[in-house]
């Protein structure tokens, strides 16, 4: 259901500190122009975390409405509560989404049972579920059992794979039948080249066309030129995490004048290092009108 390149979308702020729809509405023009294939609103990347429920819903109703069925829209509807998941997938169900991101529940480490409860639970609900697997940030894994346990359920889709082992990947795909997605820019390359059949990305916020022509080109087997392209991108995959993410994409399409380099605690600006590197980089991978 869920292949190629699908973009992470920040949430761009005003300088008063509230959601700047106008360049949200900006944004997924670029990305559908660009040649992405979907749009993930509100998940890490867009700061989910501080966003109130209100904002959380209006920034995925505006990505819909400004997608206009040209892209499909994966929702962020993930929370470390089931009833809070519960409620904002339920908020979304009518809105024209095309499936729902559900991140691992975060700081309440739940059993392996639990998380198996958590996702059927929001599964439930009917829209199609993308499992996000962020070990790094929830402090705890989707073990490869429970994936294949999941995969079971027929809504749930897909996993968004982000623990940064190939090796996982390929343990996944031969636990179940489940659409697998790179969760990391820098292993989508070797992860398709096991099985994954795309990538939910951060780098394409800021090089959509560039992104897209390299997963296009190893799914359709040209491995020589997605090896070219993961060369040349690698610098700006690598520099997107110099700080947490999405600190980094932001400055980046702030710089590209975009976005306000606008943040919101307990997330702030990168540093100048951190700023000077992104010029750089930008400047050597980032074609002037990407």
């Amino acid at each position: 259901m869920f292949a190629g390149t699908y973009t992470a979308l920040v949430t761009p702020f005003n300088r008063d500190g509230g959601v700047d729809y106008g360049r949200l509405r900006a944004l997924v023009e670029w990305q559908a122009a660009a040649g992405v294939d979907g749009l993930v609103p509100v998940g890490t990347t867009g700061e989910s975390p501080t966003l109130d429920v209100e904002e959380h819903i209006g920034v995925i109703r505006a990505v819909v409405a400004a997608a206009g069925g040209r892209l499909p829209v994966v929702a962020g509807t993930g929370a470390n509560s089931t009833a809070e998941a519960l409620d904002l997938t339920r908020r979304v169900l009518d809105l024209g989404c095309a499936g729902t991101l559900q991140v691992t529940p975060y700081y309440n480490k739940p059993s392996q049972e639990g998380l198996y409860r958590h996702f059927s639970a929001v599964a439930d609900v009917g829209l199609p579920v993308v499992l996000y697997s962020v070990p790094g940030r929830t402090g705890r894994e989707i073990a490869v059992e429970t994936v294949a346990r999941l995969a079971r359920h027929p809504k749930i889709a897909a996993l968004k794979e982000a623990g940064g082992s190939v090796e996982r990947a390929s343990a996944v795909l031969d636990a179940c039948d489940i659409t697998l997605l790179s969760g990391d820019d820098a292993l989508t390359l070797p992860m398709l080249s096991v099985g994954a059949q795309g990538v939910i990305s951060v780098a394409s916020n800021v090089a959509p066309r560039q992104v897209a022509e390299m997963v296009a080109a190893a799914r359709r087997g040209d491995y020589a030129a997605a090896t070219a392209a993961h060369r040349r991108l690698y610098p700006l995959f690598r520099d997107l995490f110099l700080d947490t993410n999405p600190v980094p994409v932001k400055a980046a399409l702030a710089l590209m004048g975009r976005i306000e380099p606008v943040y919101r605690l307990p997330l702030c600006e990168p540093s100048e290092k951190v700023l000077a590197q992104l010029r750089q980089t930008l400047a050597a991978v980032v074609p002037a009108d990407p």
